[in-house]
């Protein structure tokens, strides 16, 4: 899905606190698809991040659990 991206926020909440804030726009591609990863792992590199690839998957494990992650990411695999 070409819409779905993160972009900086700009209110004024996220002008006063530290360092950047990022918000997704546009559908959410499904899960397993590799969409969602490669989005998260673009903007953490525009963030800085040395290693945005393995940090996008430490993220997904820790929100997904590694039981979930490891079926989710064996899909995404599949689909390449």
């Amino acid at each position: 899905m070409a819409g779905f991206a993160y972009r900086k926020r700009n209110s004024a909440r996220a002008k006063n606190t530290k360092g950047e804030s990022y918000v997704a726009t546009g559908t959410k591609p499904p899960l397993g698809e590799g969409g969602r990863f490669a989005a998260l792992k673009e903007g953490l590199a525009k963030k800085g991040a040395k290693s945005p690839g393995a940090l996008a998957a430490w993220i997904g494990r820790r929100k997904y659990g590694k039981k979930r992650f490891q079926t989710i990411s064996v899909a995404g695999k599949k689909n390449k």
